[in-house]
């Protein structure tokens, strides 16, 4: 099976990157001082989406490597 060229996750986390700087931007902009801790929580969230983003990847490399394992663990049995 051929690997598709999009990443849907890359995509994910650099879309959730750019909304959250443009986020943080904005809010500085319109507010000024005050938009200190609504910057802190957009930060926040960025990093949990990132985090989120990662754990994700981990589990579908750790799928993959099971599964081709198991694959080869069945080609080794039938020969």
């Amino acid at each position: 099976m051929a690997k598709s060229a999009f990443d849907t996750l890359r995509a994910l986390a650099i879309a959730s990157q750019a909304l959250g700087f443009i986020l943080i931007i904005t809010l500085e902009t319109l507010m000024g001082d005050a938009a200190r801790p609504w910057q802190g929580w957009t930060l926040a969230a960025m990093v949990t989406v990132a985090l989120g983003t990662a754990l994700v990847r981990l589990y579908r490399r750790n799928k993959a490597r099971k599964a081709l394992a198991r694959r080869l663990a069945d080609d080794d049995g039938d020969t």
